[in-house]
C-alpha cells in the first residue's frame, strides 16, 4: 500500500501482481503498460495485456474491495491497480464536507475527467481495463466516454437517479445514525464520518435528481461488460438496459441471487464473466 500525490492529493493506492497467467485476453491496448509490480508473486508477468484499474463504490475503499480484485488479477493474468478516491479509505480527507467541501452533482464526472486521467499517469497506464462498481462504475463510464480504454466493465452502475436508489440511501443514514453502519465503516475509511456523508449528501440532494449519463454512455466505442443483480437495493435492470440502449455494443449479465455487490453477492460468477469477456 501507498499513498500516491495525485493533484496536490494523496491517494491510497495498491498495486497487484497477478500470481498466474490464465488467459491471453483481447483487451490488451497498443502501449498499455503496466503499473510496477508489487509485492513479488509467483508466475509469469503480465507482459503486454492492459492492466485492471478497479473503482469503487460510494462507500468504498481498498480494504472494501477484500481479496476480489487479486482474485480477477490471477484469473485473467493481468496486474491491477486498486485505490481509494479522496476522502475514503486512507486517502486524503475533504475539509468541510458537509459546507463549503460538499460534492457537487458533477462529482462523478469531476473524478472521471480531471482525477482518473492524473492517476493513470502518475502509474504510467496508457490504456486500462475499468473495473467499477457503483458510483465507480458510473466514473468509469465517464472516463470511457472521453478517454481511450482497453475495455470496461461496471457492476451496479448508475446512469439516471431512481426512485428505489434516494430510498436506499435514505435507509442507509438511518442505519448510519442508529444501526451500526457507523462502527461497521470505520474499520476501513481513516475520516468515517468524511466518506459516509460526502456520498449521502449528494446523492439526497433534490439537485441531484436530474443526473443522467445516457448521453456520454452513447459516445464509448470500447468493449463494455455491464452486470447488475436481479436484488440490487439500489438500482433496477433499467440501469444497464439504458446503457445498452445507448451502447448497443454492450454485453449484459443478470445475476439472479445477487444484489448490489455482484463481486460479493456472486463473485465467482462476476469472475468467470469478465474473464471470459476479456478473453473474447
Amino acid at each position: 500500500m501507498e499513498l500516491m500525490q495525485v493533484n496536490g492529493v494523496r491517494l491510497e493506492v495498491q498495486r497487484l501482481a497477478p500470481s498466474r497467467r490464465a488467459g491471453s485476453g483481447d483487451a490488451r491496448g497498443a502501449g498499455a503498460g503496466n503499473p510496477p509490480a508489487g509485492p513479488a508473486r509467483p508466475g509469469p508477468p503480465a507482459g503486454g495485456l492492459a492492466p485492471l484499474v478497479f473503482l469503487h463504490e460510494g462507500l468504498g475503499s481498498v480494504s472494501l474491495w477484500r481479496d476480489w480484485p487479486q482474485r480477477l488479477c490471477d484469473a485473467t493474468g493481468r496486474a491491477g491497480v486498486v485505490y481509494s478516491r479522496r476522502g475514503y479509505g486512507r486517502s486524503d480527507p475533504v475539509p468541510d464536507v458537509r459546507s463549503v467541501g460538499r460534492l457537487r452533482p458533477d462529482y462523478m464526472h469531476r473524478e472521471a475527467l480531471d482525477v482518473l486521467p492524473a492517476l493513470l499517469a502518475g502509474l504510467g497506464i496508457n490504456t486500462p481495463v475499468l473495473v467499477g462498481h457503483s458510483d465507480g462504475a458510473t466514473i468509469a463510464l465517464l472516463h470511457a466516454s472521453r478517454h481511450t480504454v482497453a475495455a470496461c466493465v461496471v457492476m451496479a452502475p448508475h446512469v439516471v437517479v431512481e426512485d428505489v436508489s434516494v430510498r436506499s440511501i435514505a435507509q442507509a443514514r438511518e442505519a448510519y445514525l442508529a444501526a451500526g453502519l457507523r462502527e461497521r465503516l470505520a474499520r476501513h475509511h481513516a475520516d468515517v464520518d468524511g466518506a459516509f456523508w460526502q456520498w449521502n449528501d449528494i446523492w439526497l440532494d433534490p439537485a441531484f435528481r436530474s443526473f443522467d449519463i445516457r448521453a456520454e454512455c452513447a459516445a464509448i466505442t470500447a468493449p463494455l461488460l455491464a452486470i447488475q443483480g436481479e436484488d440490487d437495493e439500489y438500482g433496477t435492470m433499467a440501469q444497464i438496459d439504458e446503457i445498452a440502449r445507448a451502447t448497443p455494443h454492450t454485453r449484459l449479465l443478470k445475476l439472479a441471487a445477487c444484489g448490489h455487490s455482484p463481486q460479493r453477492d456472486q463473485p465467482e460468477a462476476a469472475l468467470a464473466a469478465i474473464t471470459a469477456f476479456l478473453a473474447s
